[in-house]
């Protein structure tokens, strides 16, 4: 915990917002609206919480002016136009910062690799020949960091993470604990009957800004690299197959699986469980839902969803009678009975409209 006071005028300014009521009041995190206390800065950005605004104790609250005018039982405020856009960047500020800089001595470098002098290298970290490390990056204990691989400046490395392959990684990369990239990809040749492995010969590429997170698997090229472009955030339990690549900020959420060759364009999001089949090119500002699976290109920009939506256990048992009897039954036949049943209703109508 970060236990550094700021006065909420210094706040407003770093979120450039507008300071109302005790300028130099001292406040010491950031806190929820049910839990903060007077030392506290919560947050307000729609209607529904308003309630729960009026009863909070918090210190001060972040708001629009339009929600401000609402809340007549608090004093103290910073006035933005996005208060989670403001939340956000002061979480930052109330952040504790990993403050460590040099090489513990457990840890095992090549000589050839290219150290900083401002990086960290934690206890037990095995640097490998040829590595390039950058400024102001972290590497937690345990890391395994292969030959050939290069990380930028501003990159944090978790602990027990792995980057082999000759993965490279830009500036400003969050890769958390346990994460792999760069590893061997999936890739066999079957005959008589037995498989027979592909060496992969890619790497990973990783643009600036990006965000993985823990227990995720990243492969390797077979040929061409896997590539994660600028501003890509991972959840926790992602695995990325060979030669995937991955768009301008796209989001991806916990337990997703991205089978090898696949393109996602940029700003698409996939929801937590979600299953995108190999060789597939889905376009620019795509939405999947939850446990949605692709198995086909998607060309056009919008929200999609194919997993089912939760039943009562008796209900979804029938649902799923009904779909595979609706499964036996040609769909030309189907069409034929909605197309008889309308002319039925529309004959219907009409003697209904004569009789009046």
């Amino acid at each position: 915990m970060n236990h550094q006071q700021f006065q909420l005028a210094d706040l407003a300014r770093l979120v450039q917002g507008e300071c109302v009521g005790q300028a130099d009041l001292q406040l010491r995190g950031l806190a929820s609206l049910e839990h903060a206390t007077s030392q506290d800065l919560a947050f307000v950005n729609v209607d529904k919480y308003l309630e729960q605004a009026q009863n909070s104790q918090a210190g001060a609250l972040i708001v629009t002016a339009e929600l401000k005018a609402q809340l007549s039982s608090h004093q103290n405020f910073i006035v933005v136009a996005n208060p989670y856009l403001a939340f956000a960047i002061l979480t930052h500020v109330f952040e504790k910062k990993q403050t460590q800089r040099g090489i513990e001595s457990t840890a095992q470098i090549h000589p050839s690799a290219v150290i900083a002098e401002d990086a960290y290298i934690g206890h037990y970290v095995v640097i490998g020949e040829n590595c390039v490390v950058g400024s102001n990056t972290i590497i937690n204990s345990h890391a395994q960091i292969d030959d050939g691989v290069e990380i930028g400046k501003d990159c944090f490395i978790d602990a027990h993470v792995t980057l082999t392959g000759e993965t490279k990684v830009g500036d400003r990369v969050r890769i958390h604990a346990n994460t792999v990239v760069g590893s061997e990809g999936f890739g066999f040749a079957p005959y008589q009957g037995k498989w027979n492995r592909i060496a992969q010969l890619g790497s990973v590429r990783i643009g600036d800004d990006v965000r993985i997170g823990s227990n995720c698997s990243i492969d390797r090229g077979a040929l061409d690299d896997t590539i994660l472009e600028n501003g890509v955030i991972i959840d926790n339990l992602v695995q990325i197959a060979h030669n995937v690549h991955i768009g301008e900020n796209t989001a991806i959420a916990a337990t997703c699986g991205i089978a090898g060759s696949t393109t996602i364009g940029k700003n698409c999001i996939l929801a937590g469980a979600c299953g995108v089949a190999g060789h597939l090119h889905i376009t620019d500002n795509v939405t999947l839902t939850g446990m949605s699976m692709v198995t086909n290109n998607i060309t056009e920009p919008g929200t999609y969803s194919s997993g089912m939506g939760l039943l009562p256990n008796q209900q979804w048992k029938r649902t799923v009678v009904r779909l595979r009897q609706l499964a036996d039954v040609p769909l030309t036949q189907v069409m034929k009975r909605l197309d008889h049943m309308q002319s039925q209703i529309e004959s219907i109508e009409s003697t209904f409209k004569l009789r009046k």
